[in-house]
């Protein structure tokens, strides 16, 4: 019987869990032809995308004294939402969750998402009693989700050592240094393995290989 590593999970929701990768890309070249600007492929939206968002939309060439970073986060929110509920999970995710509350684990998730809409969308895939906490953010800025996690690793009262976090941004890793957990990072999100692997010693390309190299359960 599979012997749970830690005593909680706490999980990153876009890119991590769901697949909204190729989403993501599509809804921004929708700004970006708007103003002319170059038009994102998957390579240049890896090597480009990064928190804050902010700069990332500096990096694309917005200009914010025509448009600011407030008015371009409501275009993109608005196009994003439209058809949010079109992307999948990653492969395996549901039943990975599964899996890990059946073996006794507690499970939450950390999403720089808005909170009432995270709410909405883990609901729309029926996933929400595998968690006991979701935790997103009250605006739609995307700014660090640092202060959530302390928060929420001091009410959840367990040993550093005990709680993973899972995510697929150096910014999620970050986040896990900054609350004191160790880290998983999935490359099957919004950064890319060379990315990951060059700041961190625990990349795994996909949820699948979470599961099996044994990060979460000991078989």
């Amino acid at each position: 019987m599979a012997q749970p590593r830690y005593r909680h999970i706490i999980w990153d929701w876009n890119g991590t869990l769901l697949d909204d990768f190729d989403y993501c890309i599509g809804v921004m070249n929708g700004l970006l032809a708007r103003r002319s600007l170059p038009l994102l492929d998957r390579a240049r939206y890896h090597a480009v995308f990064d928190f804050p968002v902010r700069d990332y939309y500096a990096r694309l060439g917005f200009d914010f004294t025509r448009d600011s970073f407030e008015q371009l986060s409501v275009e993109f929110i608005t196009a994003y939402d439209a058809n949010r509920l079109t992307c999948p999970l990653h492969a395996g995710a549901a039943d990975l969750l599964g899996a890990v509350q059946d073996a006794g684990v507690t499970q939450s998730i950390l999403s720089a998402y808005r909170h009432e809409t995270l709410i909405q969308i883990v609901d729309h895939f029926g996933l929400l009693p595998r968690f006991i906490r979701l935790t997103g953010l009250d605006n739609i800025f995307a700014h660090s989700k640092a202060e959530l996690g302390r928060a929420w690793i001091e009410e959840l009262a367990l040993p550093r050592e005990d709680v993973l976090l899972i995510g697929d941004t150096l910014h999620d890793l970050e986040v896990a240094q900054a609350i004191g957990i160790n880290c998983v990072l999935v490359a099957a999100g919004h950064h890319p393995t060379h990315r990951l692997c060059a700041r961190h010693g625990h990349v795994v390309e996909n949820l699948a290989a979470l599961r099996a190299e044994g990060f979460l359960l000991r078989s």
